[in-house]
């Protein structure tokens, strides 16, 4: 799974839809923001509000103009200076497409990592960048630091995102025999003549293993682009920030 949550596709703006969102909510809102919400106050004075996700008008599940910046940070090589609009914008519909499976996520208690399972995926994600001490530099210019425990948050949240993707999907996928077959000769062979034109084709039973896990993941993809378009449908997502009205 990759660390960005970004390899099934999450943001597909063009199926989305936020909803209006009426004076009294709003009031309703700033109340929660600034004095309920945990999450939100961990984010600087000056900071913008964007959107929420699945808000029950007491605890909103708040989407910061941080979250985003903290989003782009935490891909590698996506520059982090004087973001773009469409930048944040597709920022924005990760973070938003990251909210609801956590949401589904987090009723599943099984799945919550253990403390070292945490350390274990920072210390994986960290090698994603040139070295540890860029990684912490980088983060440090958008107001993360290697002690906090936003950081440690970020990270327990992508992990448990990842253990629910697995336990939803890949554990129940399932590809047969002729699945293969018909993969190879339909999609795997043509595309490695179009690529490696005049290279020698390999036999099914020397690459079964490579087609196998390529279908399967195929397959995973699919099924948690379904849930997410589902799971788009089903969210009341307000998006707070007039600048983003095309993230839905």
């Amino acid at each position: 799974m990759q660390w960005a949550v970004g390899s099934w596709q999450l943001a597909k703006s063009s199926r989305r839809r936020a909803r209006c969102m009426q004076a009294g909510f709003y009031c309703l809102l700033l109340t929660a923001y600034c004095l309920l919400s945990s999450y939100a106050q961990a984010q600087t004075v000056t900071d913008k509000m964007i959107a929420t996700v699945n808000s029950d008008g007491v605890r909103p599940s708040l989407i910061t103009y941080s979250d985003l910046l903290w989003q782009l940070a935490l891909q590698p090589d996506t520059p982090i200076e004087n973001p773009t609009t469409d930048s944040l914008t597709r920022a924005l519909n990760l973070v938003i497409s990251q909210r609801l499976i956590l949401q589904e996520a987090e009723k599943l208690p099984a799945i919550e990592p253990t403390t070292k399972e945490i350390d274990e995926r920072l210390t994986e994600f960290i090698k994603l960048f040139p070295t540890q001490d860029e990684f912490y530099e980088r983060l440090k210019r958008v107001g993360l630091y290697s002690d906090s425990e936003q950081l440690k948050e970020i990270v327990r949240q992508r992990l448990t995102i990842e253990k629910y993707l697995d336990f939803r999907f890949r554990s129940f996928t399932v590809v047969t025999q002729k699945e293969v077959e018909d993969y190879y000769r339909d999609v795997w062979v043509p595309r490695l003549r179009k690529e490696q034109p005049g290279r020698i084709v390999p036999e099914l039973k020397d690459v079964y293993n490579d087609v196998q896990s390529e279908l399967t993941e195929n397959k995973i993809e699919s099924d948690t682009d379904e849930f997410l378009d589902s799971a788009h449908d089903r969210a009341e997502i307000v998006i707070l920030d007039p600048a983003y009205r095309q993230a839905q």
